[in-house]
């Protein structure tokens, strides 16, 4: 019997959390998205992070191991959002258990190590999700709904600039700083994006091109561990200019600007530029097809998606205006929405959006794209995974949702 089947007849799900760090609170969406269900458990190995459980999660029992909580069973699914160089094993160790798991991206810190992961899945039958929100956030929905609609025509191009204004607070005083335990922060950051333009372009990359370099953080000298703390412990606006940025991470070795060039396997380009020392935090899509292109302005509540479909000179608004709705800031909504879906595959065998294949091939992109920026820009070319996994996880996810004919009443034309 299958993990999957064994769960079929249930109606709830008794959850655990592994890693008790910031990214843990997505597990309180858990009895919103799915009535019934509960946390009943965390694991986290420090001392710090589990007195920080019992605070997050008052009901619930903390242990030091993950090998703890397997021999006392009683879990159903965990939700995995340890530092990313653990989520190989972890993972494969639950699903291997048969314990569904939310595993949050990346998949892993190398593409052997997504192999690996995917395969465990696919042997042990197991439910495998994981959490890339992003494309459940309010600017993907209406770009993606924009091209659906053929308001572009064909997708052929994709640029995307993501301005990282937050990037020495979030990813140059903990672990992320440190390739050991992040690889690159075109994974740790950049998956995400990744994934949205293949998601927009409805292809994975085959060739990928990196460069970067670390431009300012590596010369900053001030630096310390931070034991017991978490990234809302340190963060401050006041923080600035990036230079005099305290506090960083003993080990600083990730690049803080970083640019990738892909082809797709449906001959679309794409290119995404990563800075972590901008003023600004946001993400800017372009995307162009025949017949016109789209560009955002904002990524959460109070931006707009802006389309040319006319032929003219500069025009700064374009032709259509959409506005985004969701949060003021942040991706809540987003994540309540993927843990409503990641509830409702395991227990429903509802499909997802989000496919392991996918978050494998924003894995991989990313991870050749550092290789390749490490190399001196030598290009890469992605291998395949196995027509065995592929066929496992096909089956698992549904399309993007079918294509509206009609643009929403909130659209603006524009003179």
């Amino acid at each position: 019997m299958t993990a999957e089947s064994s769960q079929a007849h249930k109606t709830s799900l008794a959850v655990a959390v592994i890693g008790a760090g910031a990214r843990s609170v997505i597990a309180h969406h858990v009895p919103e998205a799915r009535p019934g269900s509960t946390i009943v458990a965390v694991v986290d190995n420090s001392a710090h992070g589990r007195e920080r459980a019992k605070t997050l999660f008052p009901d619930a029992t903390v242990y030091a191991t993950l090998d703890e909580l397997l021999a006392a069973g009683g879990v159903d699914a965990a939700i995995v959002t340890t530092p990313d160089h653990t989520h190989e094993d972890i993972a494969v160790a639950l699903l291997e258990a048969g314990i569904a798991v939310y595993l949050e991206k990346p998949l892993a810190i190398s593409l052997d190590g997504a192999d690996r992961v995917l395969g465990a899945a696919a042997a042990t039958g197991t439910p495998l999700y994981v959490g890339h929100n992003l494309r459940h956030a309010a600017v993907v929905r209406v770009m993606r709904e924009v091209i659906e609609r053929g308001e572009i025509g064909e997708v052929k191009a994709v640029w995307v600039r993501h301005f990282v204004g937050n990037g020495g607070d979030f990813y140059f005083k903990d672990w992320h700083a440190d390739r050991s335990k992040t690889g690159t922060l075109l994974l740790q950051k950049a998956s995400h994006d990744i994934d949205i333009v293949h998601y927009l372009a409805s292809g994975f990359t085959r060739r990928v091109v990196g460069m970067g370099d670390l431009m300012v953080y590596g010369d900053i000298t001030d630096r310390h561990e931070r034991p017991g703390q978490t990234m809302t412990d340190w963060f401050s606006y006041d923080n600035w200019p990036p230079a005099a940025q305290t506090g960083l991470n003993p080990v600083v070795d990730v690049e803080d600007v970083s640019m990738m060039l892909m082809t797709l396997d449906n001959g679309v380009q794409a290119s995404y530029q990563q800075c972590h020392f901008t003023p600004d935090y946001w993400r800017n899509y372009t995307v162009i097809g025949t017949e016109g292109r789209l560009e955002n302005f904002g990524d959460t509540a109070g931006g707009v998606v802006r389309v040319w479909n006319r032929r003219h000179e500069w025009q700064e608004n374009g032709d259509v205006e959409y506005p985004i709705d969701g949060v003021a800031s942040g991706h809540e909504d987003a994540d309540r929405v993927t843990m409503t879906e990641f509830l409702d595959h395991v227990l429903d065998g509802a499909p997802t959006i989000v496919s392991p294949i996918a978050a494998r091939e924003a894995v991989a992109a990313g991870s050749l794209a550092a290789a390749s920026l490490r190399a001196g820009s030598t290009p890469l070319t992605i291998p395949d995974l196995p027509p065995a996994v592929i066929d496992h996880f096909t089956a698992r996810t549904t399309p993007a949702a079918p294509s509206a004919t009609e643009a929403p009443a909130a659209a603006t034309t524009l003179a």
